[in-house]
C-alpha cells in the first residue's frame, strides 16, 4: 500500500472527529467516572438507554469490551452462547469470551443475508444434561456484513431463544445504520434484546467508545466486569461528549453513507469479474477470482485508494470521511484496472 491514502474505504472506524465534535469534547464537564461522578458520561448513558427503551447504560472504551461484558453478564464459567460463524463477537474479538470469561461459543453458519436459520439455532441449544455446557444466550448482530436483519426474523429468533429460557444479546455496533437503513426507530431495533452494544467509533464518527445498555441488574453486573477487564476510565466525559454530539448530529447523515455505498456497488457491478453484493447500508462486499482481486487491491493502493481484501473477498465501507467524489475517484481507478 502506498504511504499516502487519499480515499480510505477500509472501515468506518477511520473517521476523524469534526470540528463541532472536538469543540464539544473540549467543553465537556468532567468528573471521575470510576466513582460514577462524571456528568457527561452519566448523561450519555442515560440518554442512550432512554433512546433504546432500556433502563441503564455503561460507557466502555471499545465494542469488543462492551460485547464481552455483555456476554459475561449473561453467562457464567462453563456456560455457552450461540452466535454466527461470521459474528464479530465470535470471529473477530480474539476469543475473549472463551479466554477471559470461560464461556463456550457455539457458532453456527450464517446465511447469505447474515441470519441464522431458526432450525440451526434450535438444534444448537443443549439439553439440561451433565454432558453439555448450559446454553444461556443467543447473540445476533445487526447490521452484519452491511446487511440489515429483518424485524420479523429478529422477532422469530429471539422468541425461539426465550422459549428455551435463553437471554438475547445484540451486537449493535452499527445498529444506527440498521435503523436509518430500514427507516425504523432505534428503540424498535433494540426492543427484542436483553442487552445491546452500541459502537460510536464507526459510522457515528467518534474517536473512541461504546455503550452497553440493558436492565439495571445487568448493567450493575457489567460494571463489575468492566472493572475487571480494565475498562474503568477516569475523566471519560471528554470521550462521552463525542458520543453525545454524535447522537445529536450524526444519525441522519448515515443515509449519505448508504447512498454512497449504493452508488459504489452499482459502479463496481459494471465489471463482470466482480461479484457485488448489493448493500443495505454502508458496506459493499465484492467477490471474484483471488488473482483478480489481489491485482485490483494492488492497483487501488498505488492510486491512494484503500479497501480491505481478506478471504478472497473485498470489502468497501463508506463513511463521513469519503464523499461522492471519493467514490467516483475509486470507480475511475477500478475502470482503469479492467481496461489495462
Amino acid at each position: 500500500m502506498t504511504a499516502t491514502i487519499l480515499h480510505d474505504f477500509r472501515s468506518d472506524t477511520v473517521t476523524q472527529p469534526t470540528e463541532g465534535m472536538r469543540a464539544a469534547m473540549m467543553a465537556a464537564p468532567l468528573g471521575d467516572d470510576v466513582f460514577g461522578d462524571d456528568p457527561t458520561v452519566n448523561k450519555l448513558q442515560e440518554k442512550l438507554a432512554d433512546m433504546l427503551g432500556k433502563e441503564a447504560g455503561l460507557f466502555m472504551p471499545s465494542g469488543t469490551q462492551s460485547n464481552l461484558a455483555g456476554l459475561m453478564a449473561h453467562c457464567g464459567r462453563g456456560d455457552e452462547y450461540i452466535a454466527g460463524q461470521s459474528a464479530h463477537c465470535y470471529r473477530w474479538e480474539g476469543g475473549g469470551a472463551a479466554v477471559l470469561g470461560s464461556i463456550q461459543p457455539q457458532p453456527i453458519v450464517n446465511q447469505p443475508d447474515g441470519s441464522l436459520l431458526l432450525a440451526d439455532i434450535e438444534a444448537a441449544i443443549k439439553p439440561d444434561d451433565i454432558h453439555h455446557a448450559m446454553t444461556k444466550l443467543l447473540a445476533l448482530e445487526n447490521t452484519i456484513g452491511g446487511k440489515i436483519l429483518p424485524a420479523y426474523y429478529v422477532a422469530a429468533a429471539t422468541d425461539l431463544a426465550r422459549s428455551h429460557g435463553l437471554a438475547c444479546h445484540l451486537d449493535g455496533a452499527r445498529a444506527f445504520n440498521a435503523a436509518v437503513g430500514s427507516n425504523t426507530n432505534i428503540s424498535a431495533i433494540a426492543a427484542p434484546f436483553d442487552s445491546i452494544s452500541i459502537c460510536f467509533s464507526k459510522g457515528m464518527g467518534t474517536p473512541v467508545g461504546s455503550v452497553l445498555v440493558g436492565s439495571h441488574a445487568l448493567i450493575k453486573q457489567a460494571h463489575r466486569i468492566r472493572k475487571m477487564l480494565g475498562g474503568g476510565m477516569r475523566q471519560a466525559g471528554v470521550l462521552a461528549a463525542a458520543a453525545l454530539y454524535a447522537l445529536e448530529n450524526n444519525i441522519e447523515r448515515l443515509a449519505d453513507d448508504h447512498a454512497n455505498a449504493e452508488h459504489l456497488a452499482e459502479g463496481l457491478a459494471q465489471h463482470a469479474a466482480l461479484k457485488v453484493t448489493a448493500p443495505d447500508t454502508n458496506i459493499v462486499m465484492v467477490g471474484g477470482d483471488k488473482a483478480v482481486l489481489d491485482g485490483l487491491n494492488a492497483h487501488l493502493a498505488a492510486q491512494g485508494i484503500a479497501a480491505i481484501g481478506i478471504y478472497d473477498v473485498q470489502r468497501w465501507v463508506t463513511h463521513m470521511g469519503v464523499n461522492r467524489a471519493s467514490v467516483d475517484a475509486a470507480l475511475l481507478a477500478v475502470d482503469a484496472f479492467f481496461k489495462s
